[in-house]
């Protein structure tokens, strides 16, 4: 597979046109994390003795963009010895480069702005189950599969398992069929209140005075000699708190409909 060198990266974006898109977005970005609304971080210190490739994080997904900023502002900020905080932005001098995220094709192509997010790091990916709005059922471009692989072989990669912004969503076992085969270092991020603070795409500020959190949570005990895939796909979707059993609402509901079938019973 291809590999970085010290002018691109491994796909041959050069390290200069990373670090000047990373840092103006950075810019542009940060009064939304610290200042409109006050990002909580908590567990870097997770990240701190990571290898430099072969790392995956996953994570829940609420906002097209602003979530993968806010990685990458805790990422740089990370690698500059800055833990669970962002209040210095001297970071955005010297970024973390080899960080990638997968993301649906068909969102990066749709205006200039995701273009420019694309060249800081996007290993885009055609959903096998919707395009366009409409459901679809294709099979799986493997020439997709090996890139988020080349990214895992020289650096740090995010992935969204499920797939979608829609909470409690069912995880894909693509995510799964990969920390198989690959075997990397998973560490789970579990993120609230972005869905609050921003607009969809993450592009706008929806509201002010929000606290969204971003956890990151240690590193996925995983036997990959005899755990399958499902069980690795469970193991990551309870990590990241996507499962029902942490769907409040659908537990609501759950016993609402238990209770009006009690009260209906004629035995009672």
């Amino acid at each position: 597979m291809a590999k970085k060198n010290i002018f691109t990266d491994a796909f041959g974006t050069p390290y200069f046109l990373k670090r000047l898109v990373i840092f103006i977005l950075g810019i542009v970005s940060y009064r939304r994390f610290n200042g409109f609304n006050k990002l909580k971080i908590t567990g870097t210190e997770h990240l701190v003795d990571l290898p430099d490739s072969n790392v995956l994080f996953v994570c829940n997904h609420q906002t097209y963009f602003a979530d993968v900023a806010a990685m990458y502002h805790a990422f740089c900020a990370v690698n500059n010895g800055y833990l669970n905080t962002i209040k210095n932005p001297i970071y955005l001098l010297n970024p973390k480069i080899d960080f990638y995220y997968v993301a649906a094709e068909e969102t990066m192509n749709k205006g200039i702005l995701p273009k420019i997010f694309k060249i800081a790091g996007a290993v885009t990916v055609k959903r096998t189950w919707r395009a366009e709005g409409k459901n679809v059922n294709r099979m799986v471009d493997m020439s997709e599969v090996d890139n988020i692989m080349k990214a895992l072989d020289n650096g740090w990669v995010a992935t969204f398992p499920q797939g979608t912004t829609s909470a409690f969503a069912q995880g894909r076992r693509g995510t799964a069929k990969l920390v198989k085969n690959q075997r990397p270092i998973v560490i789970p991020i579990k993120i609230n209140g972005f869905r609050r603070a921003f607009d969809k795409k993450g592009l706008r500020v929806k509201v002010t005075g929000v606290k969204p959190t971003m956890e990151f949570k240690a590193p996925l005990d995983i036997d990959y000699d005899n755990e399958k895939a499902p069980e690795i796909l469970l193991k990551i979707m309870t990590a990241i708190e996507q499962t029902e059993d942490f769907n409040l609402l659908h537990t609501y509901d759950e016993e609402l409909k238990a209770k009006k079938l009690e009260q209906q019973d004629p035995n009672n």
